[in-house]
């Protein structure tokens, strides 16, 4: 029986790539001259320390368009709350998303449940498994996920 799996996984080595596209372009910007402004991969996430709001704001936008870029998702990053660190800098962490939490799979399920198709879903640790006999039906609710996104 044909069946395929909703998963939220991160290339790491990708984000790897970004971040360090981010660091030297912070690094040649005018902009950043002369002030303390870092951003730092690590196994909890990203970790950016900027001069002030507007510097955090715009390596925020920096980091993004790398991300973008290199085909990783901006969802799969959660901020956490602005921190003010010494000399007026501040201080964030953004988690990275990996894999789909409960609630999010419970929706997930009862979308797929309210289009009456006739497919299957079960929540697996992280990800989503949909089975169905038609492929038809597991293409239409391939659509309908990517539609909710």
């Amino acid at each position: 029986m044909p069946s395929f799996d909703v998963v939220s996984k991160v290339d790491m080595q990708e984000v790897d790539n970004a971040v360090n596209q981010a660091v030297k372009e912070i690094g040649t910007r005018y902009d950043f001259k002369g002030t303390t402004n870092e951003v730092e991969l690590s196994s909890e996430g990203i970790k950016i320390l900027a001069a002030d709001e507007y510097k955090l704001k715009a390596i925020k936008d920096i980091l993004i368009e790398k991300l973008m870029r290199r085909k990783v998702s901006a969802k799969c990053l959660n901020y956490g709350t602005e921190e003010t660190a010494s000399a007026g800098a501040v201080r964030q962490k953004a988690t990275l998303v990996q894999g789909i939490s409960k609630e999010k799979g419970k929706e997930i399920v009862k979308l797929i449940k309210e289009t009456k198709l006739k497919v299957q879903a079960q929540i697996m640790d992280e990800q989503v498994r949909v089975t169905g006999k038609k492929l038809d039906d597991l293409q239409a609710v391939m659509q309908l996920l990517k539609q909710k996104d």
